[in-house]
């Protein structure tokens, strides 16, 4: 009686209590990813500078040092962690939205890859859950792949960022990077590029589903070169955990975003998502929104050393005909209806 009702409602508040443990728990991983994504680079570099000028500057001098000595492993297939790539803040991260890794195909380990990654979003938060760490159960779902999730190369010049970086197994997305990964570290590897890149970050917005691909061809051809065969991903809900103000192209706001891409490297985008305390106000936080990453059917490329443009435009014809089959197949699965049409600009 009196005892199993007590027992009861101690069982429900314990519920209770752990599943606000985990939503905050998730709400900080998220966080520190966010704050990470947009200033741990510019952090670490100030902190560092301070630090040269007070009694403890040795340990600056030290570091910078080493950075001296290791400044081209980021081009050389970087540095992972299997620790990190496993820790635990990672599945809460995964849990805040939630992101699922959905296999269609097997991968050969006696093959390399060149997964392109769609669409770029704002912050590409399902490539580096399911690529960056093991939350997903990358390692499980393509046994033998070593995935290496490419982005700005200008990264890896920042202290401390360019360590945390490739300890998730990230390395800059340039030409030495990815010759040495598909040439010079055997096989079984994957390289997941965000073919539409900054560019296409300035249109991503809730609801629309457009990917910057026509006049990318440059993966197309470095997959020629190394003979590694190209996979296309597309991730449905990338857009929609961010709001973005759009700017119209000519006008003011798309011309600095523009001046930005193409001396700096990446675009200044104006965005918001929810407060830390609440989902009804603005803030840094993305909105819990699923995202689902389906890993498409690998297209196998032959090896070419000196591609022709005929080449490139062959192979990137299938590739973009692969992409459009692959979001039409499994829209409906994920909450769009069957008459949406994924935009290929």
């Amino acid at each position: 009686g009196t005892g199993s009702n007590i027992l009861s409602a101690l069982q429900d508040l314990f519920w209770l209590l752990k599943s606000k443990v985990e939503k905050q728990l998730q709400i900080i991983s998220v966080l520190q990813w966010v704050l990470t994504f947009l200033i741990m680079g510019i952090a670490c570099t100030l902190i560092l500078m301070y630090i040269l000028c007070t009694d403890c500057w040795a340990i600056a001098a030290l570091y910078l040092a080493w950075l001296v000595f290791d400044w081209n492993t980021p081009k050389k297939g970087g540095r992972r962690s299997q620790w990190v790539r496993n820790w635990a803040i990672w599945r809460y991260f995964r849990d805040y939205f939630p992101i699922r890794l959905v296999k269609t195909h097997n991968l050969l380990t006696t093959r390399n890859y060149i997964f392109g990654y769609h669409p770029h979003g704002i912050m590409g938060l399902g490539a580096f859950c399911n690529f960056s760490t093991e939350a997903t159960g990358v390692s499980q779902k393509f046994p033998g792949i070593r995935p290496y999730l490419a982005t700005l190369a200008g990264n890896f010049r920042m202290p401390i960022l360019r360590d945390y970086l490739m300890s998730g197994g990230i390395c800059p997305v340039n030409r030495d990077s990815i010759d040495y990964i598909l040439s010079k570290n055997g096989h079984g590897n994957a390289i997941i590029i965000v073919v539409g890149g900054a560019a296409e970050s300035l249109n991503c917005t809730p609801g629309k589903n457009s990917v910057t691909l026509k006049n990318r061809k440059g993966f197309v051809k470095l997959a020629l070169q190394h003979g590694a065969d190209l996979v296309p991903v597309y991730s449905f809900g990338e857009n929609e955990v961010y709001k973005q103000v759009i700017f119209e192209e000519g006008s003011w706001g798309r011309w600095v975003q523009k001046k930005f891409q193409k001396h700096i490297g990446f675009a200044p985008c104006i965005f918001h998502g929810r407060g830390l305390f609440s989902s009804t106000t603005w803030g840094l936080l993305p909105y819990s929104k699923p995202i689902t990453t389906v890993v498409g059917e690998p297209i196998t490329i032959p090896k070419i050393d000196n591609p022709s443009q005929k080449d490139v435009d062959f192979y990137h014809s299938i590739y973009v005909d692969s992409l459009i089959k692959l979001f039409d197949k499994y829209k409906s699965k994920f909450g769009l209806p069957e008459t949406e049409v994924l935009e290929v600009n």
